[in-house]
């Protein structure tokens, strides 16, 4: 059987020779850039046009980087929004973005800090305004969040208050055991410190630089961890339970795609750092279940993207995050928590000790306490 015959001009221009396979289509360069540039041009489209918001006064967005491959993508493709924006005289008032990074080598020392990525994106994004904490900074900016390591760690763990910041965060994360809670924890922490700071700048939501990749592998993750009810504000477009706007508008874009994406702009290849895949040789009982569930998404998702885009799609199609807040929420993950007619059975459901804690932390993070996950 002959094999298909590839096309001399692009399918969308039909103007330009063709130089990439786009979802089975042949197409230019531009046309790759322009398709990958809309998906997430729609989704802030509320955002731009200030669609059922004040016209008036500042629209604040928060967008987390980590310099990985997704967040910085975003990056270019929101801040050319608005430049684009600025240059309209009588155009929409758009919104202001600020960007938060987490020091790395706060969250692990074998991670160098990122202080030249720091200012060589600062002269990048002129429009944007940049801020960059140290992972400890969350007793500063949360502080609750004390209390709360308390409450979840086990009974020989006390938070000593008259340590550092740094030295605190380090006692607490020492005393988790299992690989899998101890990413799952910090993936908490994390969040609770870029929700708390969205908050302090008082920012309307939050748009989170994940791919549908990525987003698949999360959704995979927290179901199997337990964290299946948080879901829909976890992946999902729409209110988290912390007051804020959760936005993905790489939602619809693979992984591959972003790849290619960044290849067509030089000063990007200077500014992502390239995430560090575990080892193939390194034991899976040694992974955590989020990285077990990375590493299937990137082998997997290459051969059947399709199949990961319907993950992201059927969790979508769940109950909408703004019912989220309807109910009491774990002091520690914001998800619900039992209501009071399952507290009766949660202790027995999780294993937990008489201890009160089904009122205060989910089952999940229940399940992942230090006392469970040995």
């Amino acid at each position: 059987m002959p094999g298909k015959e590839i096309p001399d001009r692009c399918m969308n221009c039909r103007e330009a020779q063709p130089a990439f396979i786009l979802r089975t289509r042949h197409v230019c360069q531009d046309c790759y850039v322009r398709f990958v540039k809309y998906k997430p041009f729609k989704r802030t489209e509320n955002y731009r046009l200030r669609r059922n918001m004040p016209q008036d006064g500042p629209c604040k967005l928060l967008l987390p980087l980590s310099y990985g491959l997704s967040s910085t993508v975003l990056l270019h493709m929101l801040h050319e929004q608005i430049e684009a924006m600025r240059l309209k005289p009588h155009g929409p008032k758009g919104y202001e973005l600020l960007v938060l990074t987490i020091d790395p080598s706060t969250i692990s020392p074998t991670i160098p800090s990122h202080d030249e990525a720091f200012s060589l994106a600062e002269k990048l994004f002129p429009q944007c305004s940049f801020t960059t904490v140290p992972f400890h900074s969350i007793f500063d900016l949360d502080p609750n969040i004390g209390e709360v390591m308390s409450q979840y760690a086990h009974a020989d763990f006390k938070d000593q208050t008259s340590l550092s910041n740094q030295e605190r965060l380090e006692v607490f994360r020492a005393s988790i055991s299992t690989a899998t809670s101890k990413v799952d924890i910090d993936n908490i922490l994390i969040n609770r410190l870029i929700v708390a700071f969205a908050q302090k700048m008082e920012c309307r939501g939050i748009v989170w630089g994940d791919s549908d990749s990525k987003l698949a592998a999360k959704t995979l993750a927290n179901v199997a961890k337990g964290r299946g009810s948080a879901v829909t504000w976890q992946v999902c477009d729409g209110m988290s339970p912390f007051g804020l706007e959760y936005n993905f508008p790489l939602r619809d874009l693979f992984t591959v795609e972003l790849r290619n994406y960044a290849s067509f702009f030089p000063e990007l290849a200077e500014l992502i750092i390239p995430h560090e895949q575990p080892s193939e040789n390194t034991l899976t009982k040694n992974l955590s279940i989020d990285e077990l569930m990375v590493r299937y998404v990137l082998t997997q998702g290459e051969k059947y993207p399709g199949v990961m885009l319907n993950v992201t799609r059927t969790a979508s199609k769940l109950q909408s995050s703004g019912a989220s807040s309807a109910g009491p929420q774990c002091n520690l993950c914001g998800a619900l928590t039992f209501d009071a007619n399952e507290a009766s059975v949660a202790p027995q459901a999780t294993g937990q000790h008489s201890d009160n804690l089904s009122s205060q932390i989910c089952y999940a993070c229940a399940r992942s306490r230090p006392d469970l996950s040995c």
